[in-house]
């Protein structure tokens, strides 16, 4: 972390953003909860409060509510507020946001206005606040200023970070802090539903997860949220429905709920909004079947006409979401304080730490030189020049035609040239083959491309009939800095839609899919190239 010019603002967090659960480490996650349960018992026993308070005019909040909120916004007016620094309430309605100004010239201009200023940020648009942790802190770099911190405080279906983290909390509270384990049941919208994704990294908190997914097929999780949840460790069960789920044994002691979020929906599944409901509202008829302790819990607000947790349950045992609304100004408290100074000095554990894993994706093998390979430009041998083997190997003939005519537009392969699709004399499998006589270079930027359009290819040098040099190239570890990429989830900051200016970037999975890096949608390789 940089150090600070200003020695009053050196806070071990200071310049840390929130954009995700997992920008916390799990320690860091812990040292929140317990300040958090340190806090609350403070409160309640009416002790001194200041040594969590920042008190300090050199910080300034934003609070910038692009999308309208109530319990987020005001918890988070009041958590700032607690820590007795400067206040200011962005309204995005009246502001050059709707002249088309860009988010970065926007909080580039607010930033200059305190020596560190601490933003709190919901929006449509998605990965708004890793794309700003990016641009505004090279921003500050090259203005010599200090970089702000930005907490995610909701971006379109994407992800809640602080909505996990009061929920994490109040979970743990109602476990008595135990980390061990925790069941747990997510009902409802786990399609468009933010604070639910989140939980597919806020419950590493436990040891041990057992969640159950309960939602009809139209509403299930998104497969990149089950791929989370497994590769975590979690165990997994699917219900279609809460009448189905009930039906077997095994039921959590902690039901997590959402809301249908209608307005994010389509007409043709609108158009079946009652017996989707139906599938995700409890009845009276089943308390019978809840075991002692069992608690509810919803992000809020309900739907006041279809609320999947029924209003008639407001006044039962099984309401534990009132404490968990609650919780929202406690924990939110203790993340403005460990981002704005007054919090962290205490902390040994672990702080995050990007660790990139070296890959040797572009892998120079044995070339056996002295025996020649008849590699071909139509029925003539190639005697010099670069032959790229084994494209798309083992896929269809179109989808192996689709790699070749991509591979030769984006590399811009407007030589003399020949190509087809072959059968493997080895194995029978058809692959691509792209023979480039007298093209003598072949570049570490065009390898890098090579591996992100037609991956798992060997890329041949040839000189008087022999291979030179031999390159197998694999899947890249990320894909960006290629003007022909772009996400394709049209909500995301970088979508070419949104003019924004914020740099493709796509990070591998270990199912060999690539994720936007701001808004986690999942792409396959092929998809995403404009081209």
């Amino acid at each position: 972390m940089k150090q600070y010019q200003d020695l009053s603002l050196k806070g071990k967090f200071m310049g840390r953003s929130v954009s995700v659960i997992n920008d916390l480490s799990t320690d860091e996650q812990w040292y929140l909860y317990t300040k958090t349960h340190a806090l609350k018992n403070a409160v309640a026993q009416k002790d001194d409060l200041s040594h969590f308070k920042i008190n300090n005019n050199n910080v300034g909040a934003y609070l910038v509510f692009v999308e309208p909120s109530t319990r987020t916004k005001e918890s988070f007016l009041n958590a700032v507020k607690f820590h007795n620094i400067k206040t200011n309430i962005f309204d995005a309605t009246t502001s050059s946001f709707s002249k088309k100004e860009s988010y970065s010239d926007t909080f580039r201009m607010l930033t200059t206005y305190s020596p560190y200023s601490l933003y709190i940020i919901r929006t449509k648009l998605e990965g708004v606040t890793r794309w700003l942790d990016y641009d505004l802190g090279q921003f500050a770099e090259r203005m010599g200023i200090q970089k702000p911190s930005f907490i995610n405080g909701g971006d379109g279906k994407h992800e809640h970070p602080t909505q996990e983290i009061l929920d994490e909390y109040t979970f743990l509270e109602q476990n008595n802090f135990n980390r061990d384990y925790i069941h747990i049941a997510l009902v409802g919208d786990l399609f468009h539903g933010r604070t639910v994704h989140s939980k597919a990294d806020g419950l590493n908190i436990f040891k041990q997860v057992d969640v159950d997914l309960i939602a009809p097929n139209e509403l299930a999780m998104p497969p990149h949220y089950k791929k989370k949840m497994e590769s975590n460790g979690y165990n997994i069960r699917e219900f279609a429905s809460i009448e189905e789920y009930l039906a077997q044994k095994k039921i959590a002691n902690i039901w997590y709920f959402t809301r249908l979020q209608l307005e994010r929906m389509g007409e043709d599944i609108l158009q079946h909004a009652e017996r989707l409901t139906k599938s995700v509202t409890f009845r009276q008829e089943w308390i019978e079947q809840m075991k002692e302790g069992t608690k509810f819990y919803h992000p809020l607000p309900r739907n006041r006409e279809y609320p999947t947790i029924p209003l008639f349950l407001d006044k039962t045992p099984l309401n534990g979401w009132d404490v968990q609304a609650m919780n929202g100004y406690y924990t939110r408290a203790i993340l403005v304080g460990m981002l704005g100074g007054s919090l962290g000095e205490d902390f040994n554990g672990e702080h995050l730490v990007e660790k990139e894993k070296k890959v040797n994706y572009i892998e120079e093998v044995s070339t056996f030189a002295s025996v020649p390979k008849e590699f071909k430009i139509g029925t003539k041998p190639v005697e010099n020049g670069i032959v790229i083997d084994h494209i798309g190997k083992g896929e269809d003939i179109s989808t192996i035609w689709e790699h070749i005519y991509k591979a030769r537009k984006i590399l811009d392969l407007n030589v003399v040239s020949s190509h087809g699709v072959y059968k493997s004399h080895k194995d029978g499998q058809y692959k691509g083959v792209l023979s480039l006589p007298e093209l003598n270079q072949f570049d570490l930027v065009k390898m890098k491309k090579l591996s992100a359009i037609a991956p798992e290819t060997t890329l041949n040098i040839i000189k008087d009939s022999l291979v030179q040099k031999k390159f197998k190239i694999h899947f890249p570890p990320k894909i960006y800095e290629f003007d022909e990429i772009s996400c394709k989830n049209p909500d995301c900051i970088s979508h070419p839609s949104h003019s924004e200016n914020a740099m493709p970037f796509f990070y591998k999975t270990e199912s060999n899919t690539f994720i936007c890096k701001y808004c986690d949608k999942d792409h396959n390789y092929k998809d995403v190239w404009d081209i």
